[in-house]
């Protein structure tokens, strides 16, 4: 009996060894992928130094873009990334269908809202600056990220500044956008919903990748133009006024107002 007993003890011992061994490792297997970080996405932590206010309080983080979404509008009034150099991709993905975003508490609206209005889906964050995978190109067709536009505003002048933001990304390494159309309580609406039609479009852009901060501001009136771009360019100030919304709270004052009471075209495009 004893030598049974002793024959047991050493087989206990080794199980209670492997056993824990097998623990430790499981461990360590979780240590080094609980470290592991997906790269894509840390960039955009980044932006978030770069975001303006909001007016509503109902900021959403996407992956590839945050927004600030005015429920009495059904639209964001803002939508902020950082458009990189490496970003810029010709990838042609299959366009999703919209659909509502799930992160909007009260609810985005629905697209349907937009059959038969006269006016296009237009995006704020473009699908052609988010082609470089198909996680973020997808990411743009929530209904939060569109405005309703004029086809040949959509297509036409709007679609000449995004293709320019798209070069300068290029030429600059690199961008802050901040984009949106301006919201009051006195615009024509579309859909069940009432998504409203904004009368101007504006589109902020900002830079540093020359040491200095560098910024330009667009406003466009919501209909067609062959006007070249420099006719639309405003200082952030006007904006602001028009808005409510503080583009860049979290720079320095000094250079914050230096930005914004500019209105320069020549001397960002250098």
């Amino acid at each position: 009996m004893r030598r049974i007993g002793k024959y047991l003890s050493i087989i206990c011992f080794f199980y209670l060894f492997e056993s824990c061994k097998i623990s430790d490792e499981k461990e360590k297997d979780f240590e080094v992928h609980s470290v592991q970080r997906d790269t894509t996405l840390e960039a955009y932590s980044n932006a978030d130094f770069y975001l303006p206010t909001s007016t509503t309080g109902d900021i959403v983080k996407h992956n590839y873009y945050t927004l600030s979404y005015s429920e009495a509008h059904e639209q964001a009034e803002w939508v902020a990334y950082e458009l990189k150099k490496e970003q810029l991709s010709y990838t042609n993905h299959r366009r999703p269908y919209f659909i509502e975003d799930p992160e909007v508490e009260s609810g985005s609206a629905n697209w349907k809202n937009y059959i038969r209005s006269g006016y296009d889906r237009g995006h704020l964050c473009p699908a052609g600056d988010r082609r470089f995978s198909k996680a973020a190109f997808n990411e743009t067709f929530y209904t939060s990220n569109i405005s309703p536009q004029k086809n040949d505003f959509n297509a036409g002048i709007w679609n000449r500044l995004e293709q320019k933001t798209r070069y300068w990304a290029r030429k600059y390494d690199g961008l802050y956008v901040v984009t949106g159309g301006v919201l009051s309580d006195d615009l024509d609406v579309i859909g069940k919903e009432d998504v409203a039609v904004p009368v101007y479009f504006y589109k902020i852009l900002i830079d540093k990748s020359r040491g200095e901060y560098k910024a330009i501001a667009f406003l466009m009136p919501h209909e067609e133009s062959d006007k070249a771009l420099n006719n639309f360019v405003v200082s952030i100030d006007i904006i602001e006024k028009m808005t409510g919304i503080d583009f860049f709270p979290n720079l320095p004052d000094a250079i914050e107002n230096q930005l914004e009471r500019k209105a320069d075209y020549k001397g960002w495009s250098f």
